[in-house]
């Protein structure tokens, strides 16, 4: 076998043998037929792609015997002396000018080119390399090759044509040259190789044209490089890939099927087998972005294989289509961002593994960023029915609670499911009060049948046994004992501890007295005081001991209730509060101190405020704007905003109005922050005559007498509201209001007025 180089050995000696460039090859053969050859061409493109082969088969075509002809014969002294491992022709002359390019060599040039052909129809000079002819050459030139002899023709054949000074360029025939296509030069490689009588297996041809990045000439290296070291088996495989540097395929199903399951362990292993092995980090990224670029146009286009979008064996292509329905379109294409920008960050890296390291863990933790991708990337994961975290505490972000994620019917349903009929004061605000207690019937809210004495039929999750309403709040000073008439309080039952976090539901509620956390979750805090000793409470339902609250009070319409399909916000306050911040600093330290989601109708966001003065603040400062411009752009949300005065932080009900009406703050507040209106003529406190007791969640009102919660104090106006000077809670060394603000808020404060 000769050991000609194989780019060598299979050069095209016709138009019709150069492949990938039919723009070029076409319009010179219509121009040999049609004798309309022009005086001198200038041939463009990348290294590799047959400038110098079509200049030697242009030359060859015009000095057959029979031509000027598209077709030489092959026969005649000329074809002979031009063919592929021919001697050469004196009347056709190549000239390198990256050696040969000074004004000299052009002046000897120009002298010889007047002197006729020796033996053929013309002479030819093709210059290769042409962008290296100085300027100083190429003027020397331009007359010859302006009005050169009927015997001369010129070829200038070069990678960089902008080089070539205009006046050379204007006065000849440009055709560029292009990368031959993937699909085309794999055909051709696999026609080479048959002809080589050596087997090669399906996947080294694709890593071959990579190698080779479109030229022929390069891809005919590699080819030969891997036709030498073959053996009996052929090129393999897994020679290709060891040879090239390539990663080997299975390593990027790895690693692919680790992002698509969030198995990080997988991830690392496949990392440290990289550098274990020897392989370039930096090409191991470009060769996982190569395969997400696959994966993201197998999600857009299923059938991108059969249009040639994909150039990769069957099998591969396969596992590729597995791999691309693992994931969500959000998710993969945050991954193939991520890979990107890691690559390119990769370039100069002192410590490869660790950037290679970096962008495997920012793929595989979108809950890290609060970015759109990442958020659309953690949705498609909630779709998909993934949960990566690991782990107690908060739920995720963008989890959404069914109705059965509290382990009990749904509190507002008599005696069935949700979704049955809703008496007065069920709904939401009975859903929220059994939130807050972990899914178990709250004390306060008997279900239906409690009103007439009798206990309820306790369901299989149902942890206690239900308890009478009492108010959250018990009065100082002793009440009139209820009526004989009233209703025996149920006995006490055995009671289950609660499990401490049911999956899936909100934060359980906090021991008594912990306080609010500002900007955290809302947790089950009593309104005032420890719980009464009751009889009928149970004793072993919680750890630790937690007021009853007492009956919901019908709420409007915006009152919380968890979205089915939409994002959540008290999931997504955290998220919220951080893109408020990045709009606005003072609306987040508005609203980390002084709110908390209180409710919510899938339409209406209503935000609680501990202060009347904090909700003024709220709406007087354009902070609604803020807040409302940063839901429709980070999160996509159009939400309306309702602000109310909400005490407890929507942290736990509001207390019970004494005189029976639902006023208030809290969820049932209509956000107006005045206390409850008396009737007109209230009772004396101490009277024994029965009070209706206000409607519970899942039972109806009955007549049963109920004690009477004592009057609330009566305002305190500004002037009167002034600490005494040996008041304990007194601090002198609190901040003033000027230093607070340069403080806080960076300000700088021009003038201070005082308001004597």
């Amino acid at each position: 076998m000769s050991s000609l180089a194989l780019y060598r050995r299979y050069r095209p000696e016709s138009f019709a043998e150069v492949i990938g460039q039919e723009h070029v090859t076409d319009p010179l053969q219509q121009a040999l037929r049609n004798n309309r050859v022009n005086h001198a061409y200038l041939f463009s493109g990348p290294r590799g792609c047959g400038k110098t082969t079509s200049a030697r088969i242009l030359a060859r075509c015009l000095n057959c015997e029979q031509g000027p002809t598209p077709t030489p014969c092959g026969e005649c002294q000329s074809c002979r002396d031009l063919a592929r491992n021919g001697p050469g022709s004196i009347d056709v002359i190549e000239i390198d000018a990256a050696s040969h390019g000074g004004v000299d060599d052009a002046r000897e040039l120009r002298e010889k080119a007047f002197f006729g052909p020796a033996a053929s129809r013309y002479k030819i000079y093709i210059i290769d390399e042409a962008h290296m002819v100085t300027s100083a050459g190429f003027n020397a030139l331009l007359k010859v090759v302006e009005e050169p002899p009927e015997h001369l023709k010129f070829i200038f054949a070069t990678t960089e044509p902008e080089k070539v000074i205009g006046t050379i360029r204007s006065r000849t025939h440009h055709y560029p040259f292009r990368l031959v296509p993937p699909g085309t030069l794999r055909d051709y490689l696999g026609e080479v190789c048959g002809k080589e009588n050596i087997p090669v297996e399906d996947g080294v041809l694709p890593l071959v044209v990579r190698a080779g990045q479109g030229s022929v000439r390069d891809s005919m290296s590699v080819m030969d490089q891997l036709l030498a070291g073959a053996r009996e088996e052929g090129v393999t495989y897994a020679m290709a890939t060891s040879l090239l540097g390539y990663t080997d395929g299975s390593l990027l199903d790895s690693v692919v099927e680790a992002f698509a399951t969030g198995d990080g362990a997988a991830a690392f292993e496949v990392v440290d087998r990289i550098i274990e092995g020897g392989n370039d980090p930096r090409r191991f990224v470009a060769d996982l972005l190569e395969r997400l670029r696959d994966l993201v146009i197998l999600a857009a286009v299923p059938d991108a294989a059969e249009k040639g979008l994909i150039d990769a064996p069957a099998d591969v292509v396969e596992r590729m289509q597995a791999q691309a329905g693992t994931f969500g379109a959000a998710e993969l294409s945050r991954a193939a961002d991520l890979v990107n920008e890691g690559l390119t960050e990769m370039r100069g890296a002192n410590s490869p593994r660790l950037q290679l390291e970096l962008i495997c863990a920012r793929v595989l933790l979108p809950a890290a960023y609060g970015d759109e991708r990442s958020v659309m990337a953690r949705l498609d994961r909630i779709e998909r029915g993934v949960n990566f975290s690991a782990g107690g505490g908060a739920p995720a972000m963008g989890y959404v609670p069914g109705p059965e994620a509290h382990g009990g019917p749904m509190p507002g349903a008599v005696g069935g499911p949700a979704g049955g009929p809703v008496p007065p004061g069920g709904g939401p605000a009975a859903a929220r009060a059994a939130v807050r207690n972990s899914g178990a019937p709250s004390a306060g809210m008997p279900t239906a049948g409690a009103g007439a004495g009798t206990a309820a039929p306790a369901g299989p999750a149902a942890p206690a046994a239900p308890a009478p309403p009492t108010t959250a709040a018990q009065p100082a000073a002793p009440v009139a004992s209820p009526p004989p008439s009233a209703p025996a309080s149920p006995a006490p039952t055995p009671a289950t501890p609660a499990p401490a976090s049911a999956p899936g539901a909100w934060p359980t509620a906090a021991p008594a007295g912990g306080g609010r956390r500002p900007g955290g979750w809302p947790t089950a805090t009593p309104a005032g005081g420890q719980p009464p000793a009751t009889p009928s409470a149970p004793a072993a339902s919680a750890p630790a001991p937690t007021p009853a609250p007492q009956a919901a009070a019908p709420v409007p319409a915006s009152s919380y209730a968890p979205p089915s399909g939409g994002p959540d916000p008290r999931m997504l306050w955290p998220n919220i509060l951080e893109a408020v911040k990045n709009r606005r600093r003072f609306t987040w330290i508005l609203l980390s101190q002084n709110a908390q989601v209180a409710g919510f109708d899938g339409t209406t966001l209503q935000l609680g405020f501990v202060n009347a003065g904090a909700r003024d603040n709220f709406a007087g400062s354009g902070s609604e704007d803020v807040l409302r411009q940063a839901l429709a752009e980070q999160f996509n949300v159009q939400w309306k905003i309702e602000a109310i005065v909400d005490p407890s932080g929507g942290s736990a009900p509001p207390p019970a109005p004494s005189n029976g009406s639902y006023g208030g703050g809290g969820y049932g507040s209509t956000g107006t922050g005045t206390p409850p209106q008396r009737p007109a003529t209230p009772p004396p406190p101490t009277s024994p005559a029965p009070t209706s007791p206000p409607p519970t969640a899942q039972s109806t009102p009955a007549p049963t007498p109920q004690p009477r919660a004592p009057e609330p104090p009566p305002p305190v106006s500004p002037e009167d509201d002034i600490p005494e000077d040996d008041d304990p809670d007194l601090n002198e060394s609190a901040l003033s209001g000027h230093e607070l603000i340069v403080r806080e808020l960076g300000a700088t404060v021009v003038e201070e007025f005082t308001n004597e």
